[in-house]
């Protein structure tokens, strides 16, 4: 099946679909950044926007199809890719992501969204935090979120993410995967660092993902500028997921 051609693209659609929704994450935090949006910069934000679009319908299944194309795609590198645990938990962590956003672009091409993500973290964080030991793995999650915004930032700047590349790879790939990165952890360090202030203010309101911490980024001196720089890191990494498409080790 590895090397089975229709497999292939299923991958190379996988990985394309993932670079659109980070191309509309970036969207979304650039027009955020400039004041001209009220959309909720995060993932299932960019489904809704995609939605939005002429045959958005159509578009949210190739999303939800090629992405969960990528879950067995990293099930079997589990199986035969012979990893180490780093990457055994890297490839498991990815393979969650995939599922998500797919089931989220499945529940918004039919009609059943539901509410803003945010709002459902903030309302899960308040009842955690109710129940005793809560707010300590609050702190967990938070702690847990920003070390993996420092690997992120780690896997940009020492270009580790090209061991998920063949052949030939030209520099631009290189350099807009290492922009990317660096912006994702960036991003995900802030929600971490969000998650563990919340618990340890009792406040749940101050939980969220990625929406919440870029709002956040956006309220700090400069943050129009800031947001827009990473905004545009953030579309980096979309872009170098169309190279990885073409490219990926499978």
């Amino acid at each position: 099946m590895r090397h089975n051609r229709a497999y292939g693209v299923a991958i190379t659609v996988g990985l394309m679909a993932y670079g659109v929704v980070y191309l509309l994450i970036a969207w979304i935090a650039l027009q955020l950044a400039w004041g001209q949006s009220s959309q909720e910069a995060s993932q299932k934000g960019a489904l809704e926007e995609l939605a939005s679009k002429p045959l958005g319908g159509v578009l949210l299944w190739v999303v939800a199809i090629g992405l969960f194309a990528l879950v067995p795609w990293r099930g079997l590198q589990l199986m035969y890719g012979h990893l180490d645990l780093e990457h055994k938990v890297s490839a498991i962590g990815r393979a969650v992501v995939y599922l998500v956003v797919g089931i989220s672009a499945v529940k918004i091409a039919i009609g059943s969204g539901g509410g803003s993500s945010t709002s459902q973290q903030q309302s899960l964080s308040g009842r955690v935090m109710q129940h005793g030991g809560g707010r300590v793995l609050i702190v967990v999650i938070g702690v847990a979120i920003i070390a993996i915004g420092a690997r992120q930032i780690h896997k940009g700047i020492t270009k580790k993410f090209t061991e998920d590349l063949v052949g030939g790879v030209a520099e631009v790939t290189i350099l807009l995967g290492r922009i990317g990165y660096i912006a994702k952890g960036i991003a995900f360090g802030v929600v971490g660092v969000l998650f563990a202030w919340a618990a340890i203010s009792y406040d749940p309101k101050k939980a969220g993902g990625l929406d919440t911490a870029l709002r956040t980024i956006k309220d700090q001196p400069f943050g129009s500028i800031l947001l827009t720089v990473l905004a545009l890191g953030v579309a980096a990494f979309g872009l170098y997921c169309f190279s990885w498409a073409r490219n990926a080790k499978k």
